[in-house]
């Protein structure tokens, strides 16, 4: 059954796509997975999402009890500030530090979420980081960040042109035929996915993570 995304449902909601690969998951006793489903959608039945995932492979998704929706919205690097909390997702560069894959703003509800920074498979090699903007400094290539967490700082580039986002709101309307989405979920030894959270693409707007 769909939950309405309320603010208190939102803050426990988006916590999931970027801290879910941080720790191993159990279901019900046996050892679960953590994945990320990233595609279009196939199909939708209510309790199932049917994705054609970006490798080319149809995964069906069971949707858990009390599962939730949401999308993202277009932000700016120019809406960055000290004090943000923020989702990077980074590669190393061939110069030396890292350069933003892509960028998602927090809520101011859920700074701290999943803090860290992880291993991600957006693409080879690149990272996660969740952390706090200490100082944000436009450059003639973009804008460089630097970001705490655990007490450690790391400086992200963000070129033009790098997706930035923030959460918003969606319904199971959104869960449309050829959608986009992100989908952080659990595998199981059987091989089943489940999951509590879809982030669906709307207005334009994809998930970038």
């Amino acid at each position: 059954m769909l939950q309405k995304l309320t603010p208190a449902l939102l803050a426990a909601a988006v916590t999931l796509p970027l801290a879910a690969a941080v720790t191993p998951a159990f279901a019900e006793g046996a050892k679960a997975e953590r994945i990320q489903v990233r595609g279009a959608i196939a199909g939708f039945n209510g309790e199932t999402l049917t994705v054609k995932t970006r490798e080319g492979q149809t995964a069906n998704i069971a949707l858990a009890q009390g599962w939730m929706v949401s999308s993202v919205a277009r932000a700016a690097v120019s809406d960055i500030k000290p004090g943000d909390y923020v989702g990077i997702a980074s590669l190393p560069t061939q110069n030396g530090g890292d350069g933003a894959l892509e960028v998602l703003i927090f809520p101011p509800a859920l700074k701290g979420a999943g803090e860290g920074s992880f291993g991600w498979d957006l693409k080879p090699n690149s990272t996660m980081t969740n952390a706090t903007v200490a100082d944000a400094v436009k450059d003639v290539s973009g804008r460089t960040v630097t970001v705490s967490y655990h007490g450690k700082e790391k400086k992200i580039a963000i070129p033009d042109g790098t997706p930035v986002v923030t959460f918003a709101p969606a319904t199971k309307a959104d869960l449309k035929p050829d959608a986009v989405v992100f989908i952080p979920a659990e595998k199981a030894a059987d091989g089943a996915i489940s999951t509590h959270q879809v982030v669906v693409g709307t207005n334009g707007v994809v998930p970038p993570m």
